[in-house]
């Protein structure tokens, strides 16, 4: 990607997870919190592209493409708000702003945008550069969901911090892409990345081989709650003798090291060293808003490689936006690709995603019973809403209040028999909720949920 990127967004965050990620993938990067500075190099003659936002300090970013579009007809604006509304996007179509994207962003796909818009440029005696895809292959987060984007500002954060960091998720949640993209877009990124895992952690010369090759670059201690006495030992002595210029330690553990400190299954010297800034992964069941994305990633991936093309049926997106993928993104990349390679032309049904993900024609997930008649929550209260929208006529809707209707009904089971299931013990339901206890009670209260405090029968 090549050419000089014009940022202007009032969040800082922003601004530095931007400039960083187009400065690696080649470009020049200048960035404001100021509507007024960015319209000052434009009128200067600097740029080749434009990413602002549309609520700023100083104006409305969507009002100023038309003042642009007079100075500089032939330089494109990138549009990103978090007024993720329809007519925010009609604003940005009618300005003509040569993209939008509501914010929370998925950073991949505002890369290769950008790489679209600068490879419009023409320069005299060379073509338009082709879109770039060198950098964004190594961008592997893909999703808008709340935690994710909550991950992506922490990121943002640490990334150049010369401190240690350590990741915790689930198997397949995808800590060492996590690792692996915070090393690319850090300042550490054209320095080598390199992974010790517990067979290396075990083998002297293997570990002061990877020490080595990682020089001013990034040592990734991959699962170390898997590391055996002996490596975790070796590890220690490898961290107290890293040689210069050191590299930046990452540590990726599904298991919670505090934990395994505390039963003696890790060295209170190890965890010392590799105990800094906590990045905790969602998994894949807290973020199922992302998982139509990533399908659609998953699929394009096989595309590419020359895999036939298909579609997820609709019936197929709501089984696995509703299973509880234990082996997280991984598992679901697998799926896709199997999926993909051994279907035919039509689109995936339930049939299909079911048993590639072991949970049955019907959907089952973990404590299903996999039957035919079983099928996952969210598909189910789907073709419930759909039949009672059905039940109306043609152009008439559900009386008002629909919102809280529905979440009456869920939250109605959902804490009954959760208090059934506890024996009554509120701060045990609570818990089980993931709710404060204070709030149990009001919700009780509000619902007239009676209950009574019994020990239960096992």
């Amino acid at each position: 990607m090549d050419g000089t990127v014009l940022i202007a967004d009032d969040d800082r965050t922003i601004r530095t997870v931007l400039s960083q990620a187009l400065s690696r993938a080649g470009c020049r990067v200048h960035a404001t919190s100021s509507l007024l500075t960015l319209l000052r190099w434009v009128n200067e003659g600097k740029g080749d592209l434009v990413i602002t936002d549309v609520v700023m300090p100083d104006g409305n970013g969507l009002e100023i493409i038309p003042q642009i579009a007079r100075e500089r007809s032939d330089l494109p604006v990138i549009v990103i708000s978090a007024r993720n509304t329809i007519l925010t996007a009609i604003q940005a179509a009618e300005a003509k702003a040569f993209d939008y994207l509501p914010k929370p962003f998925d950073l991949p796909e505002l890369m290769r945008k950008s790489a679209r818009a600068l490879a419009r440029k023409t320069i005299p005696g060379r073509e338009a550069a082709p879109p770039a895809q060198a950098r964004t292959d190594t961008l592997p987060l893909v999703g808008r969901s709340a935690p994710m984007q909550a991950l992506y500002r922490r990121i943002a954060r640490v990334m150049n911090a010369d401190i240690p960091i350590l990741i915790r998720g689930e198997s397949g949640a995808g800590k060492s892409l996590i690792a692996k993209t915070i090393h690319d877009l850090s300042e550490r990124g054209p320095h080598p990345f390199v992974i010790v895992d517990a067979a290396v952690g075990a083998d002297v010369a293997a570990l002061r081989d990877r020490a080595a090759q990682a020089r001013g670059g990034t040592l990734l201690i991959d699962e170390v709650s898997d590391f055996g006495p002996e490596a975790q030992a070796l590890t220690v002595r490898l961290l107290d003798a890293l040689p210069r210029p050191a590299p930046r330690v990452i540590t990726a553990s599904r298991a919670d090291l505090r934990v395994c400190l505390s039963d003696g299954g890790l060295r209170d010297d190890l965890f010392y060293r590799l105990d800094g800034v906590a990045l905790s992964v969602p998994a894949l069941c807290e973020r199922v808003e992302d998982i139509p994305l990533l399908i659609e990633h998953f699929m394009a991936l096989g595309r590419e490689e020359g895999l036939r093309p298909r579609r997820m049926s609709d019936e197929a997106v709501a089984f696995a936006r509703g299973f509880r993928w234990p082996g997280n993104v991984r598992q679901l990349a697998y799926a896709v690709r199997n999926l993909t390679m051994t279907g035919g032309d039509d689109p995936v049904t339930v049939a299909e995603i079911g048993a590639a993900t072991g949970g049955g024609a019907g959907g089952a997930g973990p404590g299903g019973g996999g039957g035919e008649g079983d099928e996952m929550l969210s598909a189910t209260i789907e073709r419930h809403l759909r039949r009672h929208f059905g039940l109306h006529g043609d152009g008439e809707l559900p009386s008002p209040g629909l919102y809280q209707r529905i979440l009456r009904e869920i939250e109605r089971p959902l804490i009954e028999i959760s208090l059934d299931e506890t024996g009554g013990n509120q701060a045990k339901c609570a818990n089980l909720l993931g709710i404060n206890r204070n709030t149990l009670r009001k919700k009780m209260k509000e619902l007239d949920i009676r209950v009574t405090r019994r020990r239960k029968l096992m």
